[in-house]
């Protein structure tokens, strides 16, 4: 794990946006299509403010979610909607999404559907995630009712995750998917997330799934 410092949030966002874009570039030198894969929540915003304009191929870039919640496209929980405003425009706007929501009560009812999109595109080429607190990272929680699954290294790509503190239903990229991606990075901010990071590195995968990916992560982060 390399473990990178910045002054500030702004210049986090503006050097980790330029080094995905650099890395994206050169896999596209070796790849007909490569695999972007990208977490949801507020951090990243900033990040994807800059990307998205970055010059590159976009048109042979596929991009998804390292999870979602399971709600419609338009609802205000919605990664998708976020990435659509913030990431999938300008230059970007020439990429294909790839979705991890469908019209459906429950995510198992249509897992094997949205597999069937994934699969051929992987492994992953370029990989940015987030953490929160308790050590999670996308939706792979401490207390999540498909935990052991999903850090299975037999598991299937996506698995559903229902957590008793969290109002959603999720569906997430399993711990191996996430681990085998060619380029890896974190973003956190703030002092609790590092501390939490420092803290995970003694603790096993299913009390801190974060652990899972670890090795030959670069970690980009600003109090």
């Amino acid at each position: 794990m390399k473990f990178l410092e910045y002054a500030d949030e702004e210049m986090l966002a503006i050097d980790l946006a330029n080094v995905l874009a650099g890395q994206l570039k050169s896999a596209l030198n070796h790849e007909d299509r490569v695999l972007f894969v990208v977490p949801g929540g507020s951090s990243p915003g900033p990040v994807f403010d800059t990307l998205c304009d970055a010059t590159l191929d976009w048109s042979r870039v596929d991009v998804m979610l390292s999870d979602e919640r399971w709600v419609p496209e338009v609802h205000v929980r919605s990664n998708t909607r976020m990435i659509r405003e913030r990431l999938l425009v300008g230059r970007a706007a020439a990429a294909r999404f790839l979705p991890l929501y469908a019209k459906a009560a429950h995510p198992d009812d249509v897992l094997a559907e949205l597999e069937a999109n994934i699969v051929p595109r992987l492994p992953i080429s370029v990989l940015l995630l987030g953490m929160g607190a308790d050590m999670h990272t996308a939706s792979l929680f401490p207390k999540g009712n498909n935990i052991e699954m999903a850090m299975s290294d037999e598991a299937p790509v996506l698995v559903s995750m229902e957590t008793p503190d969290q109002p959603d239903i999720r569906v997430s990229l399993s711990a191996h998917v996430l681990n085998d991606a060619m380029a890896k990075h974190l973003l956190i901010t703030g002092k609790a997330k590092r501390a939490a990071l420092d803290r995970a590195q003694s603790h096993t995968r299913l009390e801190a799934p974060i652990c899972a990916v670890l090795d030959d992560m670069v970690v980009h982060w600003t109090a």
